[in-house]
């Protein structure tokens, strides 16, 4: 099998014959980007208050919503809207063009609605659907994008016999790391395949890399690595990733800051404020993003990243075994938190529901999973 600088580079090998090509011969429409994300949450102030700790600034805040920012101009990072419980309400990806807009809504049976009513800041248009798995995956069109802000400036290093810096110290403030924009979200699923090509034929996204469980390589993936398809355009390794698994929703989000100084420190700022890091610090493989996990009060996880590989729209899908010990190529090992391993009432939930319920999940995979989990 000829090797290509692609395999070598993100994955320990390419696609066998007959798998999965990770991308859709024929999408409705490609989406340029993740807009925002959107949240239900009944306490708003304090989730301002954990949002300004991590590193987002305010867009808009109303009695019962708060849009929140990074530095980059654009579009907002995420909406959170009161609610009685805390839940994800589902990702916003962003369509290049109002026509795309359009021909989705013809292809999908759908209408396009005028966001200025939903309070978005800048306004825009709006489709509304559903993926195979039962979220809500908003493409929106924006009118405006929101300016830029000041940026948290990267530190100057010095590197072997390369002295940018002299007769001056460094000392990163103690403040939180300001975040840049959104990167991605993942999700689990019961329904992985059926969810991963409804991406792929639906918003023109395409795999960058794929994992597979241990000795069950021959019944297909169980998570992918998902990339908007900008052409010649390198963009982020993964805007979406997405694993198989008995719950059904939201894993994490990432969202990028300056450099490993501004995550190091921002990551001393939370934790003098009490709030628990998920784990980090370190640099993960797929992606190669330097990584640090945060809990918020509401126990959704968000990540700080830097220093994303970018990929453009000529390089085909590595595979990989899924495993505990592939996540990272340094750092702390993955906590039990993170892998969200630790046994609950919830949790037992989901497996019993997933093992009764028509979708990818029996024993065989249950075991598969609990396998990578361990290795």
């Amino acid at each position: 099998m000829t090797r290509t600088a692609h395999q070598d580079l993100h994955s320990e090998q390419g696609a066998l014959r007959g798998e999965h090509p990770g991308r859709s011969r024929n999408p409705v429409i490609k989406v340029a980007d993740l807009a925002w994300l959107e949240f239900e949450k009944p306490d708003l102030d304090r989730a301002e208050v954990f949002a300004r700790d991590f590193g987002f600034g305010v867009a808009a805040r109303t009695e019962h919503e708060l849009w929140l920012r990074g530095t980059l101009a654009g579009s907002p990072c995420m909406v959170i809207r009161e609610g009685r419980t805390s839940r994800f309400a589902g990702p916003a990806f962003r369509a290049a063009e109002q026509a795309d807009l359009d021909r989705l809504a013809r292809a999908t049976g759908s209408d396009v609605r005028d966001l200025d009513r939903a309070g978005a800041p800048g306004g825009g248009s709006a489709v509304d659907l559903l993926d195979p798995s039962g979220f809500p995956v908003r493409v929106v069109h924006c009118g405006e994008d929101l300016p830029a802000l000041p940026e948290q400036a990267p530190l100057l290093l010095n590197f072997g016999t390369d002295h940018r810096r002299t007769n001056a110290t460094q000392r990163p403030p103690r403040e939180p790391s300001r975040i840049q924009r959104l990167g991605h979200v993942v999700l689990e699923t019961r329904v992985f395949g059926r969810a991963l090509d409804w991406y792929l034929d639906t918003l023109g996204m395409i795999v960058s890399d794929f994992l597979f469980l241990d000795g069950q390589r021959e019944r297909g993936p169980t998570m992918a690595f998902i990339r908007c398809d900008r052409g010649g355009l390198a963009v982020d390794h993964h805007t979406l990733a997405m694993h198989l698994g008995p719950g059904n929703g939201y894993v994490h989000s990432a969202y990028q800051v300056t450099d490993l100084d501004s995550m190091a420190a921002g990551g001393e700022y939370l934790n003098e404020r009490g709030y628990k890091r998920s784990w980090g610090i370190g640099r993960h493989i797929q992606g190669s993003q330097l990584f640090d996990y945060w809990r918020d009060p509401d126990r959704f996880m968000l990540e700080h990243f830097a220093d994303g590989d970018l990929f453009s729209c000529d390089l085909e899908p590595g595979w990989a075994p899924m495993s505990t010990s592939g996540l990272a190529q340094w750092g702390p090992p993955a906590t039990r938190d993170f892998l969200g391993a630790s046994p609950s009432p919830a949790r037992v939930r989901d497996v019993v529901q997933a093992l009764r319920g028509d979708n990818e999940v029996d024993p065989a995979r249950l075991l598969g999973l609990l396998k990578a989990v361990n290795s």
